[in-house]
């Protein structure tokens, strides 16, 4: 959870800077509405690149281990966000340092797709079979704990140098803490020992040569399936955890304008309440499966996202926050499960890439561009009707993939269950009893 959220941290630090600072000091020079969709594109670029990181990490990862990999994606996270605050702006070097940040937003992403599979994995296949749910939910609440430490930061540091004084130096402050937070994390992780499941295949000697080859060979629906499950959740998260409802909200030449702390503290609200719904869901995941807590989760987030901009554009500071929380809701309910699912569909062989490439695709698919598709209706449409819509449809796709998949909760994750872990998990390929598969 804590090198997860340290990760995250510096992920979710760029996307708010960038709806905030990066579209004046580094892509200022295109002009308002230009450098504002240029920064959030910026945002997407990463996203691009995290199929790399997820393909590397899960290569490495399933004949290595989980542990080596983690260690490397957190040095690599930490390194390029504490770059990033000592960067110059367009002012200083001029086109250089767009360029620049381009450079330590893409090893940004290929962190962030490596990050991910081994942390969950070294969650659940650590977990006693009936906690998957819950010890699985502790990567997963890495991520609104990163959302809520950086937007914390950021609004302690909106205080401490006020107005100008934040665009000028303000910002840098909370890349710089990367640094700090990078020693906390390698002590963190150096401690904690390898995957039961990996020390397993190694003993057997049983890794796969070409993990990837043999996942799109023989799983490649079930990835479409589960990437599509997770862009419907990353689409409606990245609203706030891509900067868009900050910009949104703040911006002076905006119909909001609402002020930049106020702002900020409501996301940290709302991601303190993701953290708490992400936990539950994990745990209520352990008792109806994790196909009904999706369900349940796609349903309440529907109702958030219908709720959100008409509370936003009240321009009242008090129902912007109570659109956030509620959406939040959702977002928990749609996300706490995940690592339990994903470690629970892919074969020991070759999960590390399953969770990693699945998940990274997905990504692309829902949060990747998010930001930006929501900024451009936004322009072209002048309300934010066609954002809602466009959510909506990411949810109910995502809720249509969840209802094509079987619920193995319990399933044997150990590399002697191989056989057993191939077998279908895809509603209508494959007639297989699962009713045989028991929490023993």
């Amino acid at each position: 959870m804590v090198g997860t959220a340290i990760e995250w941290y510096d992920y979710f630090l760029y996307a708010a800077a960038a709806g905030m600072i990066f579209k004046d000091v580094y892509f200022g020079p295109l002009g308002p509405a230009a450098g504002t969709l240029v920064a959030f594109l910026s945002v997407g670029l990463s996203f691009i690149f995290r199929p790399i990181g997820a393909v590397l990490a899960g290569h490495f990862g399933d004949r290595w281990g989980r542990r080596k990999v983690l260690m490397i994606t957190l040095i690599l996270m930490g390194g390029a966000t504490t770059l990033i605050g000592i960067l110059p702006t367009y002012a200083t070097i001029g086109a250089a340092a767009p360029i620049l940040l381009i450079v330590l937003r893409i090893i940004q992403g290929i962190s962030a797709g490596g990050e991910w599979g081994g942390a969950v994995l070294m969650a659940v296949e650590h977990a006693p079979v009936h906690r998957r749910g819950i010890m699985g939910a502790a990567p997963q609440i890495g991520v609104p704990a990163g959302l809520l430490l950086s937007s914390g930061v950021l609004a302690v540091m909106s205080y401490v140098a006020p107005g100008e004084a934040f665009t000028q130096w303000g910002w840098r402050v909370p890349f710089l803490l990367s640094f700090l937070l990078i020693i906390v994390g390698f002590y963190i992780r150096h401690g904690v020992e390898e995957s039961p499941v990996f020390e397993e295949i190694a003993a057997r000697q049983e890794n796969v040569k070409m993990p990837l080859v043999q996942l799109f060979r023989r799983h490649g629906v079930l990835v479409l399936l589960l990437a599509l499950v997770f862009a419907g959740n990353g689409a409606a998260g990245y609203m706030t955890t891509g900067g868009f409802i900050q910009n949104y909200a703040t911006d002076p030449a905006g119909s909001i304008g609402l002020e930049r702390g106020a702002v900020l503290n409501a996301v940290t609200l709302s991601a303190a309440s993701w953290l708490i719904c992400t936990l539950c869901a994990g745990l209520v995941s352990d008792f109806i499966g994790r196909r009904n807590t999706y369900i349940i989760g796609f349903l309440v987030q529907i109702a958030g996202i219908c709720a959100l901009f008409p509370l936003v554009n009240t321009r009242s500071i008090g129902m912007l926050t109570l659109g956030l929380v509620f959406l939040s809701i959702g977002l928990g309910f749609t996300y706490g499960q995940q690592s339990a699912l994903y470690a629970e569909l892919f074969p020991a062989s070759v999960r590390f890439s399953g969770v990693s490439v699945t998940y990274a695709i997905g990504a692309i698919l829902g949060g990747a561009f998010a930001p930006t598709i929501a900024q451009a209706l936004l322009q072209n449409t002048g309300t934010t009707g066609a954002i809602t819509i466009y959510l909506v449809i990411m949810s109910v796709i995502a809720l249509a993939a969840v209802l094509l998949l079987r619920d193995r909760k319990g399933i044997p994750l150990g590399p002697e269950h191989e056989k057993l872990q191939r077998l279908s998990p895809v509603r209508g390929i494959g007639t297989t009893d699962y009713t045989k598969i028991t929490m023993d």
